[in-house]
C-alpha cells in the first residue's frame, strides 16, 4: 500500500524523501473546461503537486445544498492532476480567507445569530461536520494510501491570527476538527499553516499536528522561526507569496521575478518543501470576491492573477521562468516550455438594447416577496447571501438630509428615482442631502464582498441598524432581494429596447445589451472605458464586476464560454457611461503598479 509519512526530517513518499515542490491553483477560480491546461503547465514548470483551498460556500450555499457537480466537481480536478502524474494538497478550511467571499464560510452560518465564528461552539462545530460528511469523501477514496494523489490535508488556516478565543478553546477547536476529519477517513498525515510569527505559530496549531509556515520573503529567517516551532520533521512554506492580490481603487501588486526567485532557491536549498501561493491566481468569477477590513473596507478586484507565474489567462510570465529555473537546480524540470498565447480577438460592440432596472424589478425581484418591517432587516434577515437588496421607505419635504448608521457596504440613494447620492462604506460616507421635496426614498444596496479575515468574518450586510433624517427616524421600510447575479436569464426578450443613439451617454441604474461574433474558444479581455461601475456577463455567465476606479483595466472572458456566432454581452451599470459600447481587446491590461 502506498504511503506518506513524517519522518525526522523528511516526508517520506513510499519510505523515501520526498520534497513537495507544489503550487496553488484553485479549481473554483478557474473555468473547469481549464483545469487540465492550468495543472499541466504546473508540471512543465517544475512541480509535482498542486494545493487547492475548498471554499465551504461554494459548495453549499444554503445549509440544505451541497454540489459537486460541474465547477464545483473537486474529484474530477483531483483526478486531473492524478492523470498529469501530480501529487495534491488540500486544505478544506473550514475557513480559508483566500481573499474569497467571507473566508469561506457561509453567510447563513451566523444569520441567526446561534453559531460561533471559528471557535468551539457546537452548533459550529456541527455545520462542520455535515461539511466535512458531504466533502472529504471525495478527498478520502483519492489519498496516496488508498492509489491517488492526496499527500496531506490542513486543519483550519492561520488559526494563530484569528484574535478574541481563549488558548484553552483553540485547543479544543482544533481538537474537534482533527476528530471530525479523521471520522471520514481522512488518514494521510494533517497539518496546521500559520504565518512565520512566533505568536501565530504557538496560538494556531497543536503539538500533535505538523506545523508549516506563510511567508514571501527572508525564506532562511522564516524557516528560523518555524523550526523553533516544530524542532523535528519537514520544514515547510505552505504559502510562499509570490505575489498579492489587488483591492479596487489601489494599484496593481507585483513583485519582482529576480527576487522572487532568489528567496525561493534558499528555500529549496534548505531542503525545505513549498507551496507557491499563487501559482494560478485565475479570477473572481461571479460575485465571490472577500474583503478586508482593518479600518477601511476595501473588496478584491475580480482578476485574482496574484502576479503569479502562470497569469490569469494561463500565459507564462518572466517569473513563470525564473522560477522554473531556480526549480530546475534541485529538481527535474521537463524540457517543454508552455507556448505563449496568441493575442486575444479584437472587436468593438455596440450594446443596441438597454433597459432600466427600476423597470424590471419583478423580474428580477428574489425568492422572497417584499418585505415590510419598521426597521430596514439587513440581508441576511432576507437570507440574501450576496448580491443586492432594494429598500424603499417615504420621506417628508423637511427631511433635508438622510444618514444611515452603516451600510455594507454601499447603497445607490435615489427619491421618486431621481439620484440623489452614495453612501459607501469605504469613504465613510455615510449621509446625503435630500431634496426638499415628499417622495418615494429608495436605497439600492450592494454587498461587494464579505469580508474574509480577521474579527469582522460572519458580521451581517445590508443596512445595519437605524437609518434617520434631519427630523426623524425613518421607518415603513419595504425590502426586495435582487437577484442580479442570474439576471440576464430573468429578462425576457420582450423587454428590452432600442438603446438608440449609440454614442450617447446612458444612464443608470440600467440593463445593456450587444451581441457579437468571435473566435470560438478564444480567451478575451473585456475593456469598458468611459463606464462607471457594475456588473458584466458573457452568454449568461457572471464574469463579475467592473469598476472605473480600477486598477483592472480589463475582465478576463474565458475561451470556453466564448462561441463563433451569436455571444451576447449584458452590463448592469449603475451609474452610467459614456457611450452604449464595448472592446475587447488584444491583452489584458491590470492596471498602474507602485512602480
Amino acid at each position: 500500500m502506498p504511503t506518506f509519512e513524517i519522518g525526522e526530517r523528511d516526508f517520506l513518499l513510499d519510505g523515501r524523501p520526498f520534497q513537495v515542490i507544489s503550487g496553488a491553483l484553485h479549481y473554483f477560480r478557474v473555468h473547469p473546461d481549464q483545469w487540465a491546461d492550468r495543472i499541466r503547465k504546473a508540471r512543465l514548470m517544475g512541480l509535482n503537486t498542486i494545493e487547492t483551498y475548498v471554499p465551504w460556500n461554494f459548495h453549499a450555499p444554503e445549509p440544505d445544498e451541497f454540489d459537486l457537480a460541474g465547477r464545483r466537481d473537486l474529484g474530477r480536478f483531483l483526478d486531473l492532476v492524478a492523470a498529469e502524474g501530480l501529487r495534491a494538497v488540500v486544505r478544506p478550511g473550514p475557513y480559508i480567507c483566500a481573499e474569497w467571499d467571507g473566508g469561506g464560510l457561509p453567510a447563513w452560518l451566523f444569520a441567526d445569530g446561534s453559531a460561533g465564528v471559528r471557535r468551539h461552539d457546537p452548533a459550529f462545530l456541527e455545520a462542520i461536520g455535515t461539511y466535512y460528511a458531504h466533502l472529504l469523501p471525495v478527498v478520502a477514496e483519492r489519498q496516496v494510501t488508498r492509489g491517488g494523489p492526496v499527500l496531506m490535508v490542513q486543519v483550519e488556516n492561520e488559526y494563530g491570527a484569528y484574535p478574541g478565543v481563549p488558548a484553552d478553546e483553540r485547543t479544543r477547536y482544533l481538537r474537534a476538527l482533527v476528530d471530525l476529519t479523521r471520522a471520514q477517513g481522512i488518514d494521510v498525515p494533517l497539518f496546521t499553516c500559520d504565518q512565520a510569527d512566533d505568536e501565530h505559530l504557538s496560538l494556531g496549531g497543536l503539538p500533535e499536528l505538523h506545523k508549516t509556515a506563510n511567508f514571501g520573503s527572508r525564506s532562511l529567517e522564516r524557516l528560523a522561526v518555524l523550526r523553533r516551532h516544530q524542532p523535528t520533521g519537514p520544514l515547510m512554506c505552505t504559502e510562499f507569496w509570490d505575489g498579492w492580490f489587488d483591492s479596487w481603487g489601489l494599484e496593481h501588486h507585483v513583485t519582482a521575478p529576480e527576487t522572487t526567485a532568489a528567496d525561493l532557491d534558499d528555500l529549496l536549498g534548505a531542503g525545505a518543501s513549498v507551496n507557491l501561493y499563487m501559482f494560478h491566481g485565475g479570477s473572481n468569477l461571479g460575485l465571490t470576491n472577500g474583503a478586508n477590513d482593518k479600518g477601511t473596507y476595501l473588496p478584491i478586484t475580480t482578476s485574482y492573477d496574484y502576479d503569479a507565474p502562470l497569469s490569469e489567462h494561463g500565459a507564462p510570465t518572466a517569473k513563470f521562468h525564473a522560477l522554473r529555473a531556480v526549480i530546475a537546480k534541485h529538481a527535474p524540470v521537463p524540457d517543454e516550455v508552455p507556448v505563449e498565447p496568441a493575442p486575444a480577438p479584437e472587436l468593438d460592440v455596440v450594446l443596441d438594447r438597454r433597459v432600466a432596472l427600476d423597470g424590471v424589478l419583478d423580474l428580477v425581484s428574489g425568492r422572497t416577496s417584499r418585505t415590510s418591517s419598521a426597521q430596514p432587516p439587513t440581508m441576511d434577515d432576507l437570507r440574501q447571501w450576496s448580491g443586492f437588496v432594494l429598500y424603499g421607505t417615504r420621506v417628508a419635504a423637511d427631511d433635508a438630509v438622510l444618514v444611515a448608521d452603516e451600510v455594507r457596504d454601499r447603497a445607490l440613494v435615489a427619491v421618486d428615482g431621481d439620484p440623489v447620492g452614495v453612501l459607501d462604506r469605504t469613504t465613510h460616507a455615510w449621509s446625503v442631502p435630500l431634496p426638499r421635496r415628499a417622495g418615494t426614498l429608495t436605497l439600492l444596496v450592494e454587498d461587494r464582498g464579505r469580508v474574509n479575515y480577521g474579527p469582522r468574518i460572519g458580521e451581517p450586510k445590508g443596512i445595519v441598524g437605524p437609518v434617520r433624517t434631519a427630523t426623524r427616524e425613518l421607518t415603513d421600510w419595504e425590502a426586495v432581494p435582487l437577484r442580479l447575479d442570474v439576471a440576464p436569464g430573468l429578462l425576457t426578450d420582450a423587454v428590452w429596447q432600442p438603446a438608440g443613439d449609440d454614442a450617447a451617454p446612458v444612464a443608470g441604474p440600467s440593463f445593456h445589451r450587444g451581441t457579437f461574433g468571435s473566435v470560438a474558444g478564444a480567451d478575451h479581455f473585456l475593456r469598458l472605458d468611459g463606464w462607471s461601475r457594475g456588473l458584466a456577463w458573457v452568454n449568461g455567465e457572471l464574469l463579475g464586476r467592473y469598476s472605473g476606479q480600477g486598477p483592472t483595466g480589463t475582465v478576463y472572458v474565458p475561451g470556453p464560454l466564448v462561441r463563433a456566432e451569436g455571444n451576447e454581452l449584458v452590463l448592469l451599470e449603475l451609474h452610467g457611461a459614456a457611450a452604449p459600447r464595448a472592446r475587447f481587446v488584444a491583452a489584458p491590461d491590470l492596471g498602474p503598479t507602485e512602480a
